[in-house]
């Protein structure tokens, strides 16, 4: 009787859940994969012959079966924070200290440590106990709509168990591939003469964006949820009740997780792990720290892109070894001397290495390091390649310290005893002028169209430009005894020039180069003193009171804004008409709010000027260079340089299309 079908087809269903909980939650199975293949392959023979009984949430969803038109932009209810990073344990001290400053010193906190899958992160949309979205984090304000690839992996829930069930929720985690899986999919694709995947986090990535389901269903993906998202349900109070919470629902977490009275757990915690990674069948990359307790995590807040009661503990780059064809000395536009390795190329995490970072001359002589050693390098924090030690001892001349600046010849000292850095103390420097023109000039500062590095090189070695403000003291004149200067280029020259002047005091702050101050923290100065002058009365305590501003940009912007020669560097863009105020914004809610944005190639619809102002307008902030805290680079036809760094930094890649689309 269809009674009887449809009350065994809902048993099945519950028995096949039943079981998954006890596979992937608790880890404590009872019957073989055999056994659980029957069950599966008995409810879908009930289901055919029935499909008047055949839900959404059924378990026989999840082998997939069907091809997608492609993945649509859905907004998340609430954003996807990425996280800041720290490298050290230091760093992480420092976290803990300024979690400590924004709760109030006598607050007590706890905190929940996570093992960092390196993974996809996802969000995990529930209504009334079904699964009813899969997201990728995308931008942090959208995602992609990739809901029937998520129905394929085993370890999500379609349905949460009966135990207080939300009406809703969001649930984040990371979507992985384990080693087992990973080794075996490349196998598989080697045989097929595919291209392999370099990692697991890219296969993991890659599968999840399958248009056919099937395909998806057979790649063995996994799921350990850690974020709570929007929630509406019984209250919970703190990030350890939660992951308690999910065990409830049936939803996997991480059983590694740990609660810490206090950092010094959480670093032990760290410590451990970094040492025991790799008995783990899949990949991490380091520790989560995060606030226990849900009330203080919202009293502390977020920056622009990062929660301030979360931070994470990056464990150490892989390495690989390599020989020192040759030491480079680089002068920056603070005078800075760094020594640079050039290496022999080496791949290491994915990416071909050529140079590596020796910091300073300490670290030189620490390493003992000559031309010619093979050395150890690793990307710290899977980005900027550094040589960690020499593993051999082939080269023969020990590499000395300059006296003088190889830009000028002028006198290269330590400004302090204890200092590492060596600097070029000559003010006429052409190394820094040139680097802090540059600076100045570039796209993502002052925006002079036409000032690139090879005018800025005729402009100082002519003395035409002494310094920032002598930029708007140019003439046509002096224009058109550049090499290759006629009066069109010229003219386009200085209406650049001209066009800056209304640049905004955030976009000045960031072009003057003050050590330590990025766009972000310039964008927060102009934000909080609206113009110039207040900003140069500010005293030290006021300052140091702007959450973003710490006790080192503090003494950076007191420094700086003190010297007699900043004061008149500051009346001659007065005297040239610069804006020195920032207006009040009004930022609109859009996917582009508060990101930072790159464009690269050719645009169809804009000029870059154009593109980078419809950015701004709709809140983002346009950028000239691709870094790890890029929100996403927008590639047009034929992209350059910046495509390939965004691509290898995994810095979200976006169409015109869909640039044009969050503009709405």
């Amino acid at each position: 009787m269809p009674s009887d079908i449809k009350i065994k087809i809902e048993n099945l269903r519950d028995k096949i859940r039943h079981h998954d909980y006890l596979y992937y939650v608790i880890s404590q199975p009872e019957i073989s994969d055999k056994e659980y293949d029957v069950l599966i392959k008995e409810l879908q023979a009930l289901e055919d012959k029935h499909p008047e009984f055949k839900t959404k949430d059924s378990p026989t969803v999840r082998v997939g079966g069907g091809i997608l038109d492609g993945f649509k932009a859905v907004r998340h209810k609430q954003k996807m924070f990425s996280l800041d990073n720290t490298y050290s344990i230091d760093e992480l001290k420092e976290w803990d200290a300024r979690v400590r400053k924004g709760l109030g010193s006598r607050e007590a906190v706890e905190y929940v440590a996570e093992l960092k899958i390196d993974g996809v992160s996802a969000n995990i949309a529930y209504l009334k106990g079904s699964l009813s979205l899969g997201l990728t984090r995308g931008d942090g304000e959208s995602g992609e709509d990739v809901t029937e690839n998520i129905k394929t992996i085993r370890a999500i829930p379609l349905v949460l168990l009966n135990k207080d069930i939300p009406e809703s929720a969001e649930i984040r985690g990371e979507i992985y591939m384990s080693l087992k899986d990973f080794i075996a999919l490349n196998k598989q694709r080697e045989k097929d003469g595919e291209a392999v995947f370099a990692n697991p986090r890219n296969a993991a990535s890659g599968s999840l964006k399958l248009l056919d389901t099937a395909q998806a269903a057979k790649r063995g993906l996994n799921f350990f949820a850690h974020t709570l998202g929007e929630y509406k349900g019984r209250a919970v109070v703190s990030q350890w009740e939660f992951l308690a919470q999910l065990k409830n629902w049936g939803v996997r977490a991480n059983m590694h997780s740990r609660l810490c009275k206090n950092l010094d757990e959480a670093i032990s915690f760290c410590k451990h792990w970094q040492e025991k990674r790799d008995t783990l069948g899949y990949e991490i990359d380091g520790i989560v720290v995060k606030v226990n307790d849900f009330n203080q995590q919202k009293k502390l807040g977020a920056t622009l892109k990062s929660p301030r009661w979360a931070v994470a503990f990056k464990f150490p780059a892989r390495q690989a070894t390599t020989e020192v064809l040759k030491i480079n000395i680089n002068v920056g536009r603070t005078g800075v001397i760094t020594p640079t390795a050039e290496l022999a190329p080496v791949e290491c995490s994915g990416v071909v290495i050529t140079r590596a970072t020796l910091h300073n001359f300490d670290e030189i002589k620490r390493l003992n390091l000559k031309v010619g050693d093979r050395v150890l390098i690793e990307r710290a924090g899977d980005v900027i390649p550094k040589v960690v030690k020499v593993v051999e001892h082939k080269g023969s001349k020990s590499f000395p310290i300059p006296d003088t600046c190889p830009a000028c010849g002028g006198k290269v000292i330590k400004e302090k005893e204890e200092d590492v850095a060596y600097r070029c103390i000559n003010s006429s420097c052409p190394a820094q002028l040139e680097r802090g023109l540059e600076h100045f000039a570039s796209r993502g500062a002052m925006d002079i169209e036409g000032m690139g590095e090879a005018v800025i090189e005729q402009l100082v070695k002519l003395k035409l430009v002494k310094d920032f403000a002598d930029i708007y003291k140019l003439s046509e004149k002096d224009l058109l005894g550049l090499e290759f200067f006629k009066e069109k280029k010229a003219g386009n020259l200085l209406e650049g020039i001209e066009k800056s002047k209304k640049q905004p005091l955030s976009r000045l702050i960031f072009a003057l180069g003050i050590r330590h101050i990025g766009e972000k923290a310039a964008l927060v100065l102009a934000e909080k003193f609206k113009d110039i002058d207040h900003l140069m009365q500010a005293k030290k305590d006021e300052l140091q009171n702007i959450y973003e501003v710490g006790p080192v940009l503090t003494n950076s912007i007191a420094e700086y804004f003190s010297q007699a020669s900043t004061g008149k560097l500051i009346d001659e863009f007065k005297d040239a008409g610069l804006n020195l105020k920032e207006a009040v914004k009004e930022y609109r809610k859009t996917p582009l709010t508060r990101k930072t944005i790159v464009f690269t190639g050719e645009l169809s619809g804009y000029s870059r000027a154009r593109a980078e102002e419809a950015a701004r307008l709709a809140g983002g902030m346009p950028s000239s260079t691709v870094s790890k805290s890029t929100d996403f680079v927008v590639a047009g036809e034929n992209p350059g340089s910046k495509f390939d760094k965004a691509k290898k930094l995994g810095v979200k890649i976006i169409d015109e299309a869909k640039f044009k689309e969050m503009l709405k």
